[in-house]
């Protein structure tokens, strides 16, 4: 599977990041299943959150004995110094770890969540303590939502982060100010050497009325055509690799799509953003 420069992290992570939120509601049986698969497809960055139901109990044992392998990624939605430095002790606990290659201020959708997490005694302070006591490398922050690239361009004028963490898909790019908005963003990573990592790469619209088939809180493609048409669009931007979807059922599919990666040429993705505006509903309005 290829592999891309985080930024100036400098790890070489696969295109594809396990997203561990596909551990929300899991038995350690299929969690020990799911991460030979991972492991057998090469993968060498998981991403995981207090907030991913399960995950960090079922991570846990398997980190025990494979951390080595794997470029680490937390998360905390804490918005204060307190609440930060307890969550991230807490979840290196229950991982089994003794540090954290990157930890991130998570689920930042608002300019006043940002506020929060990057102003005093907020939770930017304590992750700056933790780097200081050796139990993270590197400083990130990620979230969702249509203004989340105009909230981590602003971000960045505050502190020098080191990751960011954003939806990218055809269906959203079909909005042209997230467009622009997520193109400006990409752009200034560019320039400020930070690694960039792409979440809800497959998503198809939101749930609505259906039955939800899978753990994705959004309604996602799920034939192995939609699923590698969506990951070639999401890989062809200039990012570091996407988060799997977070449900096991649809990890071998997207694991496929990332080994067998074609870029799209501007005219195509063009065409795919023109498609997903016809057919599909973004995510985010």
């Amino acid at each position: 599977m290829e592999k891309r420069r985080l930024g100036r992290a400098g790890h070489l992570s696969t295109v594809a990041i396990f997203g561990a939120a596909a551990f929300w509601d899991v038995t350690p049986a299929e969690a020990e299943a799911t991460m030979e698969t991972v492991i057998a497809a090469g993968v060498n960055h998981i991403d995981v959150a207090p907030s991913y139901g399960q995950a960090e109990e079922r991570l846990g044992p398997i980190l025990a004995t494979e951390r080595g392998r794997f470029f680490l990624g937390c998360k905390t939605m804490e918005r204060t110094k307190a609440g930060a430095a307890t969550e991230l002790r807490r979840s290196l606990e229950r991982l089994r770890v003794d540090a954290f290659d990157l930890y991130q201020i998570h689920a930042v959708t608002t300019l006043a969540d940002l506020d929060a997490a990057t102003g005093p005694g907020g939770a930017l302070e304590a992750i700056l303590d933790a780097r200081a006591e050796g139990l993270t490398r590197y400083i990130g922050i990620t979230g969702h939502g249509v203004d989340a690239p105009v909230i981590y361009l602003e971000a960045f004028r505050r502190f020098d982060f080191d990751s960011v963490l954003f939806p990218i898909n055809y269906v959203q790019y079909a909005n042209p100010t997230y467009h622009a908005n997520a193109e400006a963003l990409i752009r200034e990573c560019r320039a400020r050497d930070v690694g960039t990592m792409i979440i809800k790469s497959i998503a198809r619209s939101p749930w609505g009325d259906p039955p939800k088939d899978y753990t994705t809180w959004y309604r996602p493609f799920d034939t192995a055509e939609q699923i590698q048409t969506a990951v070639n669009f999401a890989l062809s931007q200039d990012v570091t690799g996407l988060c799997t979807a977070g449900d096991i059922k649809l990890l071998p599919l997207v694991l496929d799509a990332c080994e067998h990666f074609t870029p799209l040429t501007k005219e195509q993705q063009e065409a795919l953003i023109a498609e997903g505006a016809q057919q599909y509903t973004p995510l985010f309005a």
